[in-house]
């Protein structure tokens, strides 16, 4: 991560809540007062329910993915160390270095799920840092569950219960954004024995937790079924599910149990909550001693290395009764401590280390992992055009840094390149008007196209460069200060342009060597196209 993203990523992790709380209202109505207006989480419900209502069983489906995570440079860099990562990728090919393959290596419901788990950690308020975290933790691990349950599943749309297994602790989480003093009060209550979450949240906020969650999901849109699947069940003993719904929500709430559980490292290999787990949902999920032991450790491993992906800082080796129920506020120095992203001393050494530009040095090593993958991709016979291209442009945007990235084809019949697929800062504003007018002029995109020569431009304000820029770019990329320009000719007629720009200058340029590179990832479009 840049060292801009890593100061923007700590401010949105130490800010406090931005708008005023009206100490007026009740408890209750400034929770769902929050929920609605704190500028976070309306924002974090929106990228969420795009996500969520992405499918699960189309080809277009992983352009959308990719599209939604590459909008956000520190999501995207996040999901290829998730899988890169030991315990979710054991093979020993190339590297992964774009969104593309890691959604083909690990699956789409899996870089679904993690995405939503880092958005979530991403945009909770985190003043209160260890209840926070803790709650984060518990949802992280009860995902994982989910989706692991999810697997052995025939009934269809199967995956939506790890989405809903990670936000099942929404209300708890909320609270404990909101006011660690309420949380923690409430959390005595029932650590104590006397109540049962839904009497002691009544008893100190009026709005029990589950409440809460409901009110949250359904302000984010976020579909019926998975709301439906939050909802507890009753009987001690559960049964075989009759149809998906009842299964949701048996693997919903024994995920959210099982994640307290595994967390739980005062007595790790509790017999008797594992068989109080097992009385309840034993029978109706076909799980025994042996494979809820398994499962348990198997998460417990998987949820550390989510942690470290998420940017999340490892929870204590603490029961959840002993969270503490002080009343002191935590100091400015534990805060910050709390907040610090958990890394050993072999992932400092592999963070990437990029210009002032915002180009890695590694740009090189990079680019041949990415053809390396691509190699790959075109090896079998059942790719697709579409996905080929945004491989490339995905290559090209991650591997030098790029904000924004383009394809761009030319319309025969209007005579005119207009952009077809793209990466980055607002990519689908810029796409949607990134197009020009095939016609002979002195302009840097005329003359590159007509030449078809590759453009390197390092300082876009220099006045015999900005001199060049046509009025459309100008007016549509105001902040670019470096770009390239790669035309697409078959045959000796164009056929698009590859482009790509940064908004700060890039006096590093491009080495022969990466330009071999580049010339390589415009030859698998070129080759596509013309076969």
């Amino acid at each position: 991560m840049s060292a801009e993203e890593t100061e923007a990523a700590q401010e949105r992790s130490t800010e406090t809540l931005s708008y005023k709380k009206d100490e007026s209202m009740p408890v209750k109505r400034q929770l769902i007062d929050m929920i609605c207006k704190n500028p976070d989480l309306p924002t974090l419900g929106t990228s969420i329910a795009s996500i969520v209502q992405i499918s699960s069983s189309d080809d277009e489906s992983t352009d959308a993915l990719a599209d939604l995570i590459l909008a956000d440079i520190s999501l995207a860099q996040r999901i290829l160390r998730l899988s890169n990562s030991v315990i979710l990728r054991a093979s020993t090919s190339p590297a992964v270095t774009n969104i593309t393959k890691s959604i083909q290596l690990l699956g789409l419901n899996t870089v679904k799920t993690s995405a939503l788990a880092m958005m979530l950690v991403d945009g909770i308020p985190k003043q209160h840092a260890e209840s926070v975290s803790h709650e984060l933790s518990i949802a992280l691990s009860a995902s994982l569950i989910g989706r692991k349950l999810a697997k052995r599943s025939a009934f269809p749309n199967a995956e939506e219960a790890a989405i809903a297994a990670l936000f099942k602790n929404m209300g708890r989480l909320l609270v404990a954004a909101y006011d660690d003093k309420l949380y923690r009060r409430t959390m005595a209550l029932i650590n104590e024995g006397t109540h049962t979450r839904a009497q002691a949240s009544l008893q100190t906020i009026g709005y029990s937790f589950d409440e809460l969650t409901e009110k949250a999901m359904r302000e984010w849109q976020i579909p019926k079924s998975i709301v439906k699947a939050m909802k507890l069940l009753p009987s001690k003993q559960l049964s075989v599910p009759k149809n998906c719904q009842e299964w949701m929500q048996q693997v919903t709430e024994f995920s959210e149990a099982a994640a307290i559980l595994s967390l739980d490292a005062d007595q790790p290999a509790d017999d008797l909550a594992n068989g109080a787990l097992l009385g309840r949902f034993g029978t109706a999920l076909n799980l025994d001693k042996t494979q809820l032991e398994s499962l348990l450790t198997t998460v417990a491993g998987e949820t550390r290395e989510l942690i470290k992906n998420t940017q999340l800082k490892q929870p204590a080796k603490t029961s959840t009764k002993k969270i503490k129920t002080t009343e002191e506020n935590d100091s400015e120095e534990s805060l910050l401590d709390d907040l610090l992203i958990e890394t050993d001393d072999a992932d400092r050494s592999q963070s990437v280390k990029t210009y002032p530009s915002g180009k890695p040095y590694d740009s090189l090593d990079q680019l041949l992992e990415g053809i390396q993958c691509l190699t790959e991709t075109t090896s079998s016979d059942k790719y697709k055009i579409n996905q080929l291209m945004l491989q490339v442009l995905e290559t090209l945007y991650s591997s030098l840094g790029f904000q924004f990235a383009t394809i761009c084809l030319k319309n025969i019949k209007t005579n005119q390149y207009q952009a077809r697929n793209s990466l980055g800062k607002n990519n689908i504003a810029k796409q949607k008007n990134f197009n020009f007018t095939d016609t002979s002029s002195d302009d840097l995109f005329s003359l590159a196209i007509n030449r078809n020569i590759d453009l390197s431009i390092s300082d876009a304000t220099d006045p015999k460069m900005h001199n060049r820029l046509p009025r459309w770019h100008i007016d549509l990329m105001p902040d670019t200060k470096s770009f390239i320009i790669l035309p697409l000719v078959i045959n000796s007629k164009p056929i698009g342009i590859l482009y790509a720009d940064r908004q700060h200058k890039a006096p590093e340029g491009i080495s022969p060597d990466e330009m071999k590179l580049i010339k390589t990832l415009k030859g698998f479009i070129l080759t596509t196209l013309s076969s």
